[in-house]
């Protein structure tokens, strides 16, 4: 009997089926630090303790998507080391911030399954929720997986789509506990612009671009234990090129757009996200927001954006063409971050 993990394949993914991933993982200062070396973050809460205090949290926390990292991670070894690629994101709520010394669990669910007309592959939808060390839920969400098949000739399953929620409303965002902008320090912040002084459907040039590097992908990848054979295995893609890990844009992205948002301090909502292109090494990554709405809960104000990374020179389109994504469009997301109104 083999000892060694193969992986799932399609045909082994059925309706209901439960995973509890292993390797727990407690987080330190050490992700912090590293998370800064790898994106070109600068949000004040996320850096200083003392910022996070003055807005009432007990110290600054990890990144939201250090975390999301970080569950995501785990959930790789049971529903994507035989991935084509990952496609996309819902219904992700960042429920609680995580803390140094929180050590962090994985359970994933199956809920939709669909095989691919070509038969060599089919998309899997599972619900993926992490935890802490006391059982307490700090992140929920959906993505939808594209996997191979080990047999050709196994038979398909079902067709299952599920019903999921085109966008969270801002009533069913959630406020970390003790969150308050009263004392918000904006010169420290980086920028002086609160809620009101951004309008819907106004666009937001990030201007700067990072080019990405194998080496700093490589190291990401291992520091999230992401083992997706096509981000580690130049053989696994026809074209020998190893696929930068989804995430990896979206952080990079995130980090871009604080130059103009740099107030949006906090993620709390992904309501949805697709990967419309692959990203490799040497791609140079441009960020661009829209608003696509605003709202006050209580003293703190929440805003809608649409993130979009794209590769190549500034300013291009990225209307889509003929219903397609346009080649140059890496990153389509659509969230929800808190700031002061």
């Amino acid at each position: 009997m083999s000892k060694v993990n193969t992986g799932y394949f399609f045909e082994d993914y059925h309706l209901g089926q439960v995973f509890n991933h292993a390797t727990p993982r407690t987080v330190s200062g050490g992700e912090r630090a590293l998370y800064t070396a790898l994106y070109p973050t600068r949000f004040a809460l996320y850096s200083s303790d003392e910022f996070a205090r003055g807005c009432g949290l007990p110290e600054s926390p990890i990144e939201d998507l250090a975390a999301f990292h970080i569950v995501f991670g785990k959930t790789v070894p049971d529903i994507s080391l035989n991935a084509v690629a990952n496609l996309g994101y819902a219904e992700c709520r960042f429920l609680k911030p995580v803390y140094a010394g929180d050590t962090l669990s994985t359970r994933s669910q199956v809920i939709g399954l669909k095989q691919n007309s070509n038969g060599k592959n089919g998309v899997v939808w599972v619900r993926s929720t992490g935890t802490n060390q006391r059982g307490e839920a700090v992140l929920s969400y959906v993505r939808w997986v594209m996997v191979k098949k080990r047999d050709g000739e196994a038979e398909a399953p079902e067709i299952v789509i599920p019903n999921l929620k085109p966008a969270l409303e801002a009533s069913e965002l959630p406020i970390p506990e003790g969150l308050d902008f009263s004392k918000y320090d904006f010169e420290q912040a980086g920028e002086k612009h609160r809620l009101a002084d951004y309008e819907v459907g106004e666009v937001i040039d990030h201007i700067d671009g990072v080019t990405i590097e194998e080496a700093e992908h490589m190291i990401a990848t291992r520091l999230w234990q992401n083992t997706a054979k096509v981000h580690f295995d130049a053989s696994q893609r026809p074209d020998g090129k190893r696929l930068i890990y989804g995430g990896h844009v979206i952080s990079m992205a995130r980090a871009l757009s604080f130059n103009g948002l740099a107030n949006a301090q906090i993620m709390v909502a992904i309501n949805a996200g697709t990967h419309a292109n692959p990203c490799f090494a040497g791609d140079t990554v441009r960020a661009r927001s829209t608003v696509l709405d605003k709202a006050e809960i209580g003293d703190i104000g929440a805003i809608r954006l649409r993130l979009q990374a794209y590769s190549g020179a500034a300013g291009q389109s990225l209307e889509k063409i003929e219903n397609k994504y346009p080649p140059q469009l890496l990153l389509d997301l659509d969230y929800w971050a808190l700031m002061p109104k």
